[in-house]
């Protein structure tokens, strides 16, 4: 409630009052402090000073805030009549308060004045300091300069010191060496002459360092002239050390020539020299060497074929034996003379073998081709436990041979002669299929000869040939790997794929034996006519016979055995194919084995285990279908009394215990494949189960009652499947368990269906949703049916149930499509009988 009067009035006039006064005293511009009808307002601050404000002088006094309202303080101050009784005190308080303020304010002012003046001082104290520091600044800079000249002319003279002492350091330098060189070149001439290369060796290392410091005074007649005789030495060194080793080893007298110190002097003075002497000088020694071999292992001669390679890589190790023995210490070490033989006689060998090859490739078999790889093989490894490789030069080695020696972490050594080869191992794949394809024909008849069946004696058995048919594959492998890990692991992967397809369809898919089909089709016929003979009274009494008499021809133990035999053999061939495609990429180069997929073999594989388990499943249906057909043409509408379980129940459950154990017990280290046998029999079966239940009709409620005993017992019976006629009561998988109880429940509620009074019709179409969420009208028609409601019943709950639930109207026209359709082939089937002969 608002509070005001005379003294409410009074309060006002004393914050006008206070706000005037502060006017006269502090003038501002009228525009702020007075509105449109010159009435006072508070001073406004743009909100940015507002905010600094606030924060360098913060408070929580109502007064200092920018929206205060004197009315509204006023209010809060006395907010009823009652508390205006003090508003003198208020008043009187709220004087003192201005009083205060204004002598802050005028002391304020008063010292802004003053602070001023002592600005204006201090300003012109700073301005004349300014001036005074720069004048000792300019100063300072002239002394800097005057200082800086001092310095320049006292160091003049030392670094025209310093500069003579360089310049005469380098002229005495320069002279030692030249003095050096025309000395040296004098005492060069005189030892070349004498042919003293163990005095030449020194100086003409010495000369040439000498040499290189004259580089850049060529343009100087004197050295020009010095350095020209140097060459001509150079040269004259070389032709001279060349002839005097030619005339050792090339004369008459070569095979007498004794090492001497003379030639090994030499070789340390070509060693100096260019290295264009050094490598001339190897390359006539080492072709010299290699004379006698090219020789004897000519084309034309005997020797040069495959099957004598051996004599040639015992001819090197000989021969480098008599070297070293003879001459070896001649040269220097680090010439690595013997490798330079190894190696040279590596490169003319392989030029040597892939002529001969080409001229004679028909005359090459995969013995022979192999004798010759292993035997090259060996001597490359000898090699290269004997030589470091060093000499070899990165151009005489392709990228193959790279890529092989990163991999092997061999020396260059390894395939140096083996790569002419390469060409021909296309000889080695053809080899590997035509064994392999002797293999597979050996396995077939080894099957003929019943070797599969004794297979099968064991659980959980794999065919002999399978373990041999990968033995085989690794022993392939293994050998090519030494022989080439490029594109012939590719050619030796497709051949291994080939003949994995070839033992999936020949030794597995096409000994699964075949399942009997006319059987059960005679003896359905020969159930139904049985059946329609029988009275009722003599329904449960005969049914054993009837039973008997409709079976039908199934696999025998022997062949279940040999089913499983077949799929537990495929499991291994999909385990060790994954395998083998990780050793093929593992041993193939880096480049080429992303190109090796064995991904098609597994799946043929993997289509002869669903082709194992998809047949003994058709099999176990296959024994249960005469019971499934003797239970649909039972009289259900003349049962009286609900019994025990039917027969046709026991029939499908002795079929079970004589089936499955087999199975379980050979597919017992394949637990998993057991268990989707279980799984896909129990998702095929229980729907026929189903719909041999519509079949049942009519039927009456002890019918009805009958047949949900019955297919109680059978959902036991299937719960219990994995472990049935096992003495160990193992838990059946859950994912099984989840199939068989989802199906029986179905056809449990189904029957529960049918059991129920059609009237009221409303609550028999909601028991039945009720029973059935996921009813479709089709089953709803079917249950009708088995129930004999007659047809214009059927329409009106089945308009109701339509109108129970939405969208059955699609589901309707296609019905009344596939009656339509199954109407006229009845019609058709009836032509056909009338036509046909009685």
């Amino acid at each position: 409630m608002r509070v005001w009067n005379k003294d409410g009035q009074r309060l006002v006039n004393v914050f006008k009052k206070t706000r005037k006064e502060l006017k006269m005293e502090y003038p501002v511009d009228e525009d702020d402090v007075l509105d449109d009808d010159g009435q006072d307002l508070l001073i406004n601050f743009p909100p940015e000073v507002q905010k600094a404000i606030e924060q360098i002088l913060p408070s929580n006094d109502p007064l200092d805030q920018p929206d205060f309202n004197t009315i509204d303080y006023i209010n809060s101050l006395f907010p009823t009549e009652q508390s205006l009784s003090n508003i003198d005190e208020m008043v009187l308080k709220m004087e003192n308060k201005i009083q205060s303020i204004d002598n802050e304010i005028s002391t304020v002012v008063r010292g802004q004045t003053t602070a001023s003046q002592d600005g204006r001082q201090a300003l012109d104290e700073a301005q004349r300091v300014i001036k005074d520091l720069f004048i000792q600044i300019k100063d300072i800079k002239e002394r800097a300069e005057k200082s800086e000249e001092m310095v320049r002319e006292i160091t003049h003279d030392i670094k025209q010191l310093d500069c003579a002492k360089r310049n005469l350091t380098l002229a005495i330098t320069t002279l030692n060496h030249l003095h050096m060189l025309v000395g040296g070149v004098d005492t060069l001439k005189s030892l070349t002459e004498k042919r003293l290369y163990g005095e030449i060796a020194l100086p003409l290392q010495a000369i040439s360092e000498v040499m290189m410091h004259f580089e850049n005074y060529t343009d100087i007649p004197q050295i020009k002239s010095l350095s020209d005789q140097v060459k001509a030495i150079h040269v004259e060194l070389a032709q001279q050390i060349t002839h005097d080793f030619k005339e050792a080893f090339s004369s008459a007298n070569a095979k007498s020539f004794i090492p001497n110190k003379q030639l090994s002097s030499a070789c340390l003075v070509v060693s100096i020299l260019e290295p264009r002497v050094k490598r001339d000088l190897l390359k006539w020694f080492i072709d010299l060497q290699l004379q006698e071999y090219n020789h004897l292992f000519q084309e034309t001669e005997d020797t040069a074929w495959l099957d004598q390679i051996d004599k040639r890589y015992a001819w090197l190790k000989r021969h480098l034996l008599e070297f070293e023995d003879r001459l070896g210490n001649m040269f220097p070490q680090n010439w690595e003379v013997s490798e330079r033989i190894a190696v040279q006689f590596c490169h003319i060998t392989k030029e040597g073998l892939q002529k001969i090859m080409a001229k004679r490739k028909n005359e090459i078999d995969v013995k022979l081709l192999l004798y010759a790889i292993q035997k090259t093989s060996n001597f490359e490894n000898l090699l290269s436990r004997r030589f470091t490789g060093i000499t070899l030069e990165e151009n005489e080695r392709n990228e193959t041979q790279k890529q092989q020696n990163l991999d092997l972490k061999k020396s260059p050594f390894a395939g140096l002669i083996g790569r002419c080869f390469i060409p021909y191992l296309y000889i080695y794949i053809e080899s590997i299929d035509r064994n392999l394809a002797d293999l597979i024909e050996r396995f077939q008849q080894d099957d003929k000869q019943n070797l599969m069946t004794e297979a099968t004696e064991t659980q959980a058995s794999v065919l002999p040939s399978c373990g041999d048919l990968f033995v085989f594959y690794k022993k392939s492998m293994v050998q090519c790997t030494q022989l080439s890990k490029g594109q012939t692991m590719l050619d030796l992967t497709k051949t291994f794929q080939k003949y994995l397809r070839e033992y999936a369809v020949k030794m597995l898919q096409n000994n699964l034996p075949k399942i009997e089909t006319q059987t059960l089709g005679s003896s359905v016929q020969s159930i139904t006519r049985d059946l329609q003979k029988m009275s009722t009274s003599g329904l449960i009494q005969n049914f054993s016979s009837l039973l008997k008499e409709g079976e039908i021809v199934r696999f025998t133990s022997e062949e279940l055995k040999k089913i499983c035999c077949i799929l537990t053999t495929a499991e291994y061939c999909l385990e060790t194919t994954q395998q083998l495609a990780e050793k093929l990429k593992e041993k193939t180069d880096p480049g080429l084995a992303e190109q090796i997929n064995l991904s098609q073999e597994q799946d043929n594989f993997h289509s002869v285990i669903s082709n194992c388990i998809q047949i003994l499943v058709q099999d176990l249906e296959n024994s249960c279908e005469p019971a499934l057909t003797a239970m649909s043409k039972i009289q259900w509408q003349s049962i009286d009394s609900v019994g025990d379980q039917s027969p046709y129940i026991t029939a499908m459950t002795t079929h079970f215990k004589t089936t499955v154990p087999i199975i379980r017990d050979h597919l017992s280290h394949s637990r998993k494949y057991f268990t989707q046998f279980c799984i896909k029999f129990a998702s095929s079966f229980i729907p026929k189960f189903t719909n041999n239940i519509y079949k049942c009709k009519p039927i009456n409620t002890e019918g009805a009652e009958q047949l949900l005993l019955d297919t109680h017992m059978l959902k036991t019976v299937l719960l219990n499947l994995p472990s049935i006629s096992s003495q160990i009561n193992r838990q059946a998988p859950a994912a099984y368990t989840k199939v068989v109880n989802k199906g029986m429940t179905k056809a449990e509620m189904i029957l529960k269906v049918v059991m129920t009074p059609i009237e009221p019709a409303k609550a028999f179409i909601e028991q039945y949703m009720k029973l059935l969420p996921e009813c479709q009208l089709t089953e709803f028609s079917k249950i009708l049916e088995m129930k004999s409601v007659k047809k214009q019943e059927q329409t009106a709950l089945i308009e109701l149930f339509r109108t129970r639930k939405p969208g059955t109207e699609k589901e309707l026209l296609e019905e009344d499509g596939s009656d339509q359709e199954a109407g006229r082939i009845k019609k058709l089937e009836k032509l056909i009988k009338k036509g046909l002969p009685k």
